[in-house]
């Protein structure tokens, strides 16, 4: 009984210990994703560097909450991903694959930590070059910063997904590219990556989902993609595929040999978060993971692709819904851009000037836009980088 009293306790941010081992996750993935963009260099191998953040997550993590009582479980909550260019997300090659990284690739980097099941997640977009990033490059990564500093304004108790769902749509049409379809911003809570409640990145008939209204001291990952084509990413080649996450609520007697080992290998190893196939012994793995996938006993993560010469950003971060605002705990820092858009749309530039943080007492009411207002400056800062002054 007291077991499970706790557990209730702890799921919510209201308990001042979740809101720590958030931060804790957050702190180390944030420092990986700075560890992995150090790495991006021309003609490096990408599986290496994916192994480098998926490494130093495991290693910080090792180190937390070592004399407990209770084991603690922690460690990499999604692995280190480089998607390149027209490639969209999921890219974490095995370790027999020698693609390796170009002068000019724009890489998509995504990448989560756990401490205790409570998840921080990241994802950012870097081009390999020297100096300022510009043409469409710069305006499609823009569109996907000025959409996610737009979602975190509107990302907040009393709010419904569907604003946000067609807020990002408009933004990136300022930009004269397209939010990227299929792409779930899910509710995080204890040990669930994918939790029910989402914000859909495009609303058509094909994909629908409940209506949901944002609430105090929930935590959600908010994912932002965007590319300067259409917007529709396809599946070429389902070998690329190389993470996935155990379906729980599923269950089937496997066949194969090599497919029970893996299935067992993953039971002990990986039997929530979202696992890499690298981590499992290679011939193996390619044997035993199609008969688990085709019995619907592991739920990929492909690796999709829009068309050659399109050009996608990706932007993720994890916000925790305080009472006192919402508090985005992963990020980092931009290139600096020159965009060819500026942001006109008055509705867009309303939606940047709103603050991230409530005021409890004092002072009443903040004016907007004022510059030597300390605590609301932090939290429009970074829109002075992507957006060349547009959203002031």
């Amino acid at each position: 009984m007291s077991d499970e009293e706790r557990e209730e306790k702890e799921l919510d941010l209201t308990s001042p210990e979740v809101v720590t081992k958030y931060k804790g996750a957050a702190e180390i993935v944030n420092k990986a994703l700075q560890l992995v963009i150090s790495e991006c260099k021309p003609k490096a191998k990408i599986v290496r560097i994916c192994e480098k953040g998926d490494s130093f997550i495991r290693e910080q993590t090792a180190n937390m909450y070592k004399n407990v009582k209770r084991k603690i479980e922690k460690g990499v909550a999604f692995p280190t991903c480089i998607s390149v260019n027209n490639t969209v997300c999921h890219y974490s090659p095995l370790a027999s694959d020698e693609t390796i990284l170009e002068e000019g690739d724009i890489l998509k980097i995504d990448m989560g930590c756990h401490i205790d099941g409570f998840i921080a997640v990241v994802a950012h977009t870097h081009v390999l070059q020297e100096g300022p990033v510009t043409g469409r490059a710069a305006d499609v990564i823009a569109a996907a910063n000025t959409a996610a500093e737009v979602a975190l304004r509107l990302v907040r108790p009393g709010k419904k997904n569907k604003d946000v769902t067609e807020a990002i749509q408009k933004v990136a049409a300022a930009y004269d590219c397209k939010i990227v379809e299929g792409v779930l911003s899910h509710q995080l809570k204890q040990f669930v990556i994918d939790g029910n409640k989402v914000v859909l990145s495009v609303s058509n008939p094909e994909t629908r989902v409940d209506e949901a209204e944002f609430e105090e001291n929930e935590v959600y990952a908010v994912d932002i993609v965007v590319s300067t084509g259409e917007g529709k990413p396809k599946l070429l080649d389902e070998k690329q595929t190389t993470i996935y996450k155990r379906a729980v609520d599923r269950n089937y007697h496997l066949k194969m040999k090599a497919s029970r080992f893996i299935f067992s290998e993953i039971n002990q190893k990986y039997p929530i978060m979202p696992f890499s196939a690298r981590a499992l012994e290679e011939k193996r793995a390619r044997l035993g993971l199609v008969e688990c996938v085709n019995h619907d006993l592991l739920q990929p993560y492909p690796v999709l692709h829009e068309k050659p010469g399109d050009l996608v950003a990706h932007i993720k971060f994890t916000v925790l819904l305080m009472p006192n605002g919402s508090d985005r705990i992963t990020s980092h820092a931009l290139q600096e851009l020159q965009p060819t858009k500026t942001i006109d749309d008055p509705e867009i530039k309303a939606w940047l000037a709103l603050g991230t943080k409530t005021k409890k007492k004092g002072g009443g009411k903040k004016k907007k836009g004022k510059k030597g207002e300390k605590a609301d400056a932090a939290d429009t800062e970074p829109m002075d980088e992507s957006t060349n002054g547009a959203a002031a």
